[in-house]
């Protein structure tokens, strides 16, 4: 399925889908309050080499990020029919405090010294033989707006902090993209790692109808323990305009917000694409979901109950979720060295994963005992 610079170029110029949405000046005529981002218009996109294999695409200019930066994604062809649509993680912000200019919780905007393109490690170690997805094109969407790729809105969180949480609009027009360049994919995997790993089901759910023939499916790594709560749930829809970014499937028009929680996604994803696969990757004491699970109010000494209870939330309204839960602390793995090597009693990850994107019908993995509990 590779593609030359050229048709790259080609493609970008003259098909690439729906663009950004939110204006970049809605914070300066709404301080005050939470503004609602247009809706997606039709644009180009360009391309740009990024040296051998990794094309930077550079999105119109209302493609933006938390602090009405640039915001662009990266493209690497490869040759199988398989392509890998990848969301970055991050963190996430929703007061003053946790969106402010200094903040360590989320990355503001992709001004980065050392670049924004994946390392080469973990599935994107694309001279690996191991590596499942190194024949496959990927498209690699990096992480700016504090909203789980998820957002819609201008939101000012008072003292000057004014965050444009556009994600759902920078992730749509990546994916509407995704299936512009390769349109005869046979199989799409909707990864994510952390932040980016949380909207991965509903992701899933929109490319299966941006590519109704392919096998569609989801790999969520270290997002299953955030609370779904009713309370949070409407909170970030205030905060983050998730409501206005929601997609118009008719399986679930009518349903209320919180139905729309995280755990919820599986639920409302399955009602409208039944055929995606979906599967969930964890440790059980991942120190930073403890973190954000604190943040959010909520003890974060029992993460694995927690793991657990939003898969069964999600099984119990239908979804079918393939899940991993490992020992340890460790937060993410896609992205790691340590993908090749992690085992759970004698069970692979890597083949895991591998039996899972080849179709097979892959067991549910648990830890057992204390699950490598630190001292």
């Amino acid at each position: 399925m590779r593609k030359s610079a050229a048709a790259l170029l080609v493609a970008f110029v003259i098909v690439v889908g729906s663009s950004c949405a939110n204006d970049a000046s809605s914070a300066e005529s709404k301080p005050d309050t939470t503004t609602t981002a247009p809706a997606a218009e039709t644009a180009p996109a360009e391309v740009a080499d990024a040296g051998p294999e990794w094309r930077k695409v550079a999105t119109t200019p209302n493609c933006e990020c938390s602090d009405g930066s640039e915001f662009h994604f990266w493209v690497h062809p490869g040759t199988s029919e398989r392509v890998v649509f990848y969301l970055e993680g991050g963190g996430a912000c929703f007061s003053a405090e946790t969106c402010g200019p200094t903040t360590p919780s989320y990355t503001r905007n992709l001004q980065k010294d050392t670049g924004d393109s994946p390392a080469d490690s973990g599935i994107f170690d694309l001279a690996n033989d191991k590596n499942p997805f190194k024949d496959d094109s990927i498209v690699f969407v990096p992480y700016c707006t504090g909203d789980l790729h998820l957002g819609n809105a201008t939101h000012d969180y008072g003292g000057g902090v004014v965050v444009e949480h556009n994600g759902a609009s920078n992730g749509g027009t990546a994916l509407t993209a995704t299936a512009a360049l390769f349109p005869d994919a046979a199989e799409v995997v909707v990864a994510g790692s952390s932040a980016g790993s949380a909207p991965t089901p509903v992701y899933a759910g929109l490319a299966q109808d941006l590519f109704p023939d392919a096998k569609v499916t989801s790999i969520a790594d270290a997002s299953g323990a955030y609370p779904g709560t009713e309370a949070i749930t409407l909170a970030v829809s205030a905060f983050w305009g998730t409501n206005a970014a929601l997609p118009p499937w008719p399986e679930t028009a009518g349903d209320p917000q919180v139905a729309w929680s995280l755990p919820g996604l599986y639920v409302q994803t399955t009602k409208h694409a039944p055929d995606v696969t979906f599967a969930k990757i964890d440790t059980a004491y991942d120190e930073t979901q403890q973190s954000f699970v604190e943040l959010a109010g909520f003890p974060g000494d029992d993460l694995m109950t927690m793991i657990d209870d939003n898969t069964k939330q999600a099984e119990d309204g239908g979804a079918k979720i393939h899940s991993w839960v490992g020992p340890g602390e460790v937060h993410t793995i896609l992205g790691r060295p340590e993908l090749y090597t992690t085992e759970v009693e004698g069970n692979s990850l890597l083949e895991w994963i591998t039996a899972l994107v080849d179709g097979d019908d892959v067991p549910a993995v648990h830890c057992t005992g204390d699950c490598g509990k630190p001292a």
